[in-house]
């Protein structure tokens, strides 16, 4: 059976559900978090399973399948196979890039203060290699602009590495723009696209590297994922992990020199995760059969009207304090809402939504305060939505 369209996912609800179990669970809106899996995925882990039970769990139809997802995450990024590892979590490819530039003492690293940690900790760590770390610190979590990345730059700079899309405000950068900036400067640019991957589109064009797990917006299962080098810079990241995969050794026989695989397989130094990347790959197929374009146009359209009736029901963005503007551009705008509201607890109407099966998310800011973050995928209704609403309404808690 082919992937249906997204159009018939809000038009047949028993579709829905059949691909999506979760939906009959309750109404899911916290996609910016740990996704539910497809159908397609879980029939994939146990496919695996069936397969590893009766036969190596290396067998050729597996490794078919690890080919396939390669070249599906390669077609998602516009990138060639050979410029994909099919390593995660995400933390992991960008350590792979903290741990394996040719870093020299002065050298500069410019990230967001403010960021998931995974994208901090990476960059804070080199300072005991005498690296300076140069954090960003806007106005509000995430808003970062061409402008403020380039007041931070200076001769030493060597690496700008961001989220295309922070994991509380939402905010999607315009890594197109700020690409060129850092690419006119030589410059290395690394993303962390986790919380876009899979339901907007990316532009590479000056981008050197980029990991994102598949857990989120990709619909796939946790610890699978995709990190992308650039073909000109694999000679210049050195992988940081050695083994029997990336290293050439013929017949398993270690040799005098480490002469690394070509291509992004060089930094998959073992055995891959292939229960998760058949779980990804199936996911990943859908998302291709519905296209970029009318996935991202999807989230948008469902993220506009539970806004509006978020803001209806008295609740404001996180940004509208500090940074009231930061999405008046559309291509600003992500998944992610996330909203305070002047007399409710955030607490209490979290735990008042998981008691009518809606799962959302609660987030701190670094200030302590509490913030409801919703995170609707593009197969999420507007029935769904609806529910969100009435329930907020109604909380016999207010």
């Amino acid at each position: 059976m082919g992937v249906p369209p997204l159009t018939a996912f809000h038009a047949d609800e028993s579709l829905r559900r059949d691909w999506f179990p979760s939906a009959a669970e309750g109404a899911f809106m916290a996609h910016a978090a740990v996704s539910p899996l497809p159908r397609p995925a879980a029939e994939a882990l146990r496919r695996f399973a069936d397969l590893g039970s009766r036969h190596q769990q290396e067998c050729p139809a597996l490794w078919r399948e690890e080919r396939e997802g390669r070249e599906a995450a390669a077609a998602l990024l516009g990138a060639g196979p050979d410029e994909i590892a099919l390593l995660g979590p995400t933390s992991l490819g960008l350590n792979l890039v903290a741990a394996g530039l040719p870093w020299r003492s002065g050298d500069e690293v410019v990230f967001h203060a403010d960021d998931y940690p995974a994208n901090v900790y990476p960059w804070r760590s080199l300072e005991a290699r005498g690296v300076v770390p140069v954090p960003l610190r806007p106005e509000a979590p995430g808003v970062i602009t061409p402008d403020l990345v380039e007041k931070a730059l200076t001769p030493r700079t060597r690496l700008v590495s961001l989220a295309t899309c922070h994991y509380l405000s939402g905010y999607r950068i315009d890594e197109a723009a700020i690409g060129r900036l850092l690419a006119d400067r030589g410059i290395a640019f690394c993303l962390d696209a986790i919380q876009t991957l899979g339901a907007f589109p990316i532009d590479l064009a000056h981008v050197d590297f980029l990991a994102a797990d598949s857990h989120k917006w990709m619909l796939g299962p946790l610890g699978a994922g995709v990190f992308y080098v650039r073909r000109d810079r694999q000679e210049m990241l050195r992988p940081a992990l050695t083994g029997s995969w990336n290293v050439q050794s013929p017949e398993f026989i270690a040799q005098e020199r480490i002469e690394f695989m070509p291509g992004a397989r060089r930094y998959e130094p073992g055995t891959l995760n292939l229960p998760g990347i058949m779980g990804m790959t199936a996911s990943l197929r859908m998302l291709t059969a519905w296209g970029p374009a009318e996935t991202s146009r999807q989230i948008l359209a469902v993220r506009e009207v539970l806004l509006e009736g978020l803001r209806e029901l008295g609740f404001r963005l996180l940004t509208d304090a500090t940074a009231p503007e930061a999405f008046a551009d559309p291509d600003r705008r992500s998944g992610i809402i996330s909203v305070v509201h002047p007399e409710r607890d955030a607490t209490a109407l979290f735990r008042h939504l998981g008691g009518a099966g809606i799962t959302a998310s609660l987030r701190k800011t670094r200030e302590g305060q509490s913030v409801l973050r919703f995170s609707p995928h593009a197969h999420t209704t507007e029935a769904e939505v609806e529910r969100v609403l009435d329930t907020l309404e109604y909380d016999p808690n207010v």
